[in-house]
């Protein structure tokens, strides 16, 4: 007789489990996409924290959060709609996240990007000891998926931090921190296509600074002017970028595109 295996076994069977990709391509429509859900997730947490009840809002965002990642995990495959909604639900719990960290705990935003730092670094570290790759064309087991989920919602969260400290505590001003967080944006990518620099390291730092790229200039389309911004209004821009993430996940959904390797752009 076979001998039944332990909860251990189990377990560690599940997590290591090779599957389908379950992460997109890393293309032209993966930025643009990444850069608007960066963007919808400043102008809706702003949008709903002035709204509703602050706290009903971020026990919302954790709610439906946690729906979405589970969704998202019991995906046998990379699924358009619901990775999308996964990142989208991200941007917004890891922007409110940061957000208390400021605003209810009253740390500074330097220490809190200090913090989100250090925590991003021993994330990269314990998913590298364990899995000995950082590539996110590798994410076919539960196990590593885990990893770059964790990282995700970290990178948001360090973004939120890093945009509001260059805006508000460096005073550069929600354009101008736009400004450059786009060239730190390009520049990675740029090295990777015209120096071969080392692909996943490169992607990574891209990935970063999405986030503050894209929150920078929601809030500076959706601040008012006295706050830096153009006055847009966070509902308004909430809803263009929202209309805009649909037509392209949709895109990808009805085109059948965004599922196979691919090198970064």
């Amino acid at each position: 007789m076979k001998e039944a295996k332990s909860f251990n076994d189990t377990v560690w069977g599940y997590l290591t489990k090779q599957g389908l990709l379950k992460v997109p391509a890393v293309t032209i429509i993966f930025w643009t996409i990444k850069l608007l859900s960066t963007a919808l997730g400043e102008s809706i947490s702003d949008y709903l924290v002035h709204t509703i009840n602050p706290v009903f809002a971020v026990i919302g965002a954790a709610i439906f959060f946690s729906i979405a990642i589970i969704i998202q995990f019991f995906a046998r495959r990379y699924i358009p709609w619901i990775y999308w909604l996964a990142v989208v639900m991200v941007a917004i719990f890891g922007t409110m996240t940061a957000d208390v960290v400021h605003i209810v705990l009253g740390v500074p935003y330097l220490i809190s990007t200090i913090f989100f730092t250090i925590a991003l670094a021993v994330i990269f570290f314990v998913w590298y000891k364990v899995e000995k790759t950082l590539s996110i064309h590798s994410i076919r087991t539960p196990r590593r998926e885990i990893f770059y989920w964790a990282t995700v919602v970290t990178t948001f969260a360090l973004g939120t931090a890093t945009g509001d400290m260059t805006a508000i505590t460096f005073n550069l001003g929600y354009l101008t921190s736009g400004i450059l967080f786009a060239v730190l944006f390009i520049l990675p990518l740029l090295t990777y296509r015209l120096f071969k620099a080392d692909e996943v390291l490169t992607f990574w730092l891209a990935y970063i600074f999405t986030r503050p790229l894209g929150a920078s200039f929601a809030d500076w389309f959706g601040r008012t002017p006295d706050l830096g911004g153009i006055g847009f209004g966070t509902g308004r821009t909430s809803i263009v970028l929202t209309i805009l993430i649909v037509i392209f996940v949709g895109y990808l959904a009805l085109a059948g595109k965004g599922g196979k390797d691919s090198r970064p752009l």
